[in-house]
């Protein structure tokens, strides 16, 4: 692949030169301006050809082909005073795999006839009638991408009041492109897409129903199970389904109306800022580390006495509005169980799209409802069940351990955000080393806590569960000393020594990164002629450090870095500077999603920009082609 890079260069390098010797650039493309017809009335609308002669074996790409790779020709009529509008044709391109980006592209070959729709002003003067047409164009060859290039060709057409009246009709096969306001704006970068959601819409529904099943498995919600559905069967003035749907129905209502509580909140703070916040993400780690100490049976959370009993009261009512209350009330009496569950789904709803906290909330009651529904269904499955006993006490306990590993990560995340340095990956993956073995030492029988007797023989159940936690104990160690842990990149601080390259030092270890440096970086870029790279990144952005640990990381992309001038900019501090960073993303592209990523040449004109994670290689390698298709002639050289 390297070597392909490098040939491909040499060959660009060496026409570019060339060109320079003979004093200009390559141009495989010319384009010209015609009428079909000699006259127009004013207000009437006339058809003009905008023609491409295109030398072999070059091509262009159409004006609708795919983002993410070459730069779509754009065609637009200049200002003039006598055109009202216009719209723009293209015939149908021919769509292929284009191996000088990694993706499938529209071209046109040998020539291509763009018809443009123009609408005159009823006021249109009397006489001759100059009108230019514009074209901002790449050409390829199947090796080597010339810069894209601006062309104009102008004709002039007769605007006669008494000419005949234009009748024309658009071939079949050609395709409207663009009104004037779309073509005009098209030659300008168009505002960035926010940052697709982190998670897929269906995988994270199915991962809140699944965790809602898991929550029947606790000490609050399992022992409720018998009594609330022989609840159901004794009630003689409805059907027992009926009385579990309502009461399904309320343990529904009372998540989904949490969810839409988070995003009332979301909505006007912003949910990226709500997300990142570190107060947010403070609270959420205190909040963790009190359920964590009362699951682990330091204390016992409960709520107010007399809440409980009036709601208690008013279910034994009896009737559906009997039932509808028991389930608010059963989701009240549960929350000590459930809640470490439920925040860390409400936490990733919020960091990804302000729709996700509602339909998350219900996704998870749905599953926490589903048994409930089914038992009432099915009665008779009840004898079947498990018997209450140590085991859920077991569950509780290592419940605990992992909510308090999970406040390890808001701590941390706090601490990135506000730069304290305090929280470092050592800090943090040592605590997980240890928060994660403890259970697996307390399944094991050596930790004398609540649910495990001294004299209990040991399941084989019980055991492999202890050392799939012991293992993944000592799989953390490694990272400890900087070693890169794939998946788990994206949660914890980048190593120190990839910190301090972001500073500038230790080139040896791969590309040195600028960091919150946007104007020295144009201006190096500009001294040593090359490209500047931009990541619009954040102290605690879990996306972000997984790119920057495992996708900047692989040879190819690394490789493809070194031409660039790269640079970090911080998003989501709460120092001036992220602010500034915030603004410029936000002004120049559009979105304060982060990550983000945009190749710009010295004088800030975007030539390639690419919104949030990827997996693929081959996508974000597409985008740094595009990129550095799109620099000036003399960076070639």
């Amino acid at each position: 692949m390297r070597q392909v890079l490098m040939a491909r260069r040499v060959l660009a390098g060496t026409i570019f030169l060339a060109a320079g010797l003979f004093g200009a650039a390559p141009d495989p493309v010319q384009w010209t301006l015609s009428f079909d017809s000699k006259s127009v009335r004013p207000g009437e609308h006339v058809l003009a050809k905008f023609e491409a002669k295109v030398d072999s074996p070059y091509h262009v790409y159409s004006l609708t082909t795919p983002k993410g790779g070459p730069n779509p020709t754009t065609v637009s009529i200049a200002d003039n005073p006598a055109v009202a509008g216009f719209k723009v044709y293209e015939p149908k391109p021919e769509r292929k795999f284009d191996p000088n980006f990694q993706l499938d592209t529209e071209t046109y070959e040998s020539e291509v006839a763009v018809l443009i729709d123009i609408e005159l002003k009823k006021d249109a003067p009397a006489g001759p009638l100059e009108i230019t047409a514009q074209a901002r164009y790449q050409c390829c060859t199947d090796k080597i991408c010339l810069p894209p290039k601006r062309k104009s060709s102008t004709a002039s057409i007769n605007v006669d009041a008494g000419a005949p009246v234009a009748a024309f009709t658009i071939p079949a096969g050609y395709i409207d492109t663009s009104t004037a306001t779309a073509a005009t704006s098209a030659l300008a970068p168009a505002p960035a897409k926010p940052a697709p959601a982190n998670t897929n819409v269906g995988v994270f529904l199915l991962t809140t129903f699944l965790a809602g099943l898991a929550a029947i498995f606790t000490p609050c919600v399992f022992p409720m199970i018998p009594f609330t559905v022989s609840y159901f069967l004794n009630q003689k003035t409805s059907s027992p389904v009926s009385q579990a749907l309502v009461f399904c129905l309320g343990i529904v209502v009372m998540f989904t109306g949490l969810g839409l509580l988070t995003t009332a909140i979301a909505g006007p703070i912003g949910v990226v800022q709500l997300g990142n916040s570190p107060w947010v993400n403070g609270f959420i780690a205190i909040v963790f580390i009190i359920f964590g100490l009362s699951l682990l049976g330091a204390y016992e959370l409960t709520l107010p006495s007399g809440l409980l009993t009036k709601m208690s009261q008013a279910s034994d009512r009896g009737g559906y509005l009997g039932s509808l209350i028991m389930g608010l009330t059963f989701t009240l009496t549960s929350f000590a169980c459930i809640g470490p569950i439920v925040g860390p789904l409400l936490v990733a709803s919020v960091q990804t799209s302000g729709a996700l906290p509602v339909l998350g909330m219900a996704g998870f009651s749905s599953g926490l409802a589903t048994p409930f529904l089914l038992l009432a269904v099915f009665p008779s499955f009840i004898k079947k069940m498990p018997k209450s006993g140590g085991w859920l006490m077991r569950v509780k306990v290592v419940l605990g351990f992992i909510v308090l590993a999970a406040s390890m990560k808001y701590l941390s995340t706090v601490d990135q955000e506000l730069q304290k340095n305090l929280i470092s990956r050592e800090f943090l993956l040592s605590s997980w080393v240890v928060f994660f073995a403890l259970p697996g030492l307390y399944l094991l029988g050596f930790l004398k806590l609540e649910g495990v007797k001294p004299d209990e023989p040991l399941g084989v159940g019980r055991m492999l569960v202890a050392a799939l936690f012991l293992i993944f104990a000592i799989s953390l160690v490694p990272g400890i000393f900087g070693a890169p842990l794939g998946e788990l990149e994206g949660q914890i601080p980048v190593p120190a020594r990839q910190a301090s390259l972001a500073g500038g030092g230790g080139a040896e270890a791969g590309p040195v990164w600028m960091k919150n440096q946007y104007k020295e970086a144009l201006a190096k870029a500009r001294a040593e002629n090359k490209l500047v790279f931009v990541n619009f990144t954040g102290y605690a952005c879990t996306n972000c450090h997984w790119m920057k640990a495992n996708m900047f990381s692989r040879p190819e992309v690394k490789e493809l870095l070194k031409d660039f001038v790269l640079v970090d900019l911080f998003t989501d501090g709460t120092d001036a500077v992220s602010e500034q960073n915030q603004k410029l993303e936000e002004t120049k592209f559009g979105t304060v999603a982060i990550p983000f990523y945009a190749i710009l040449d010295p004088d800030e004109k975007v030539l390639a920009s690419f919104p949030g994670l990827t997996r693929s290689s081959q996508e974000f390698t597409a985008f740094i082609h595009a990129g550095s298709a799109g620099r000036p002639v003399s960076a070639k050289l």
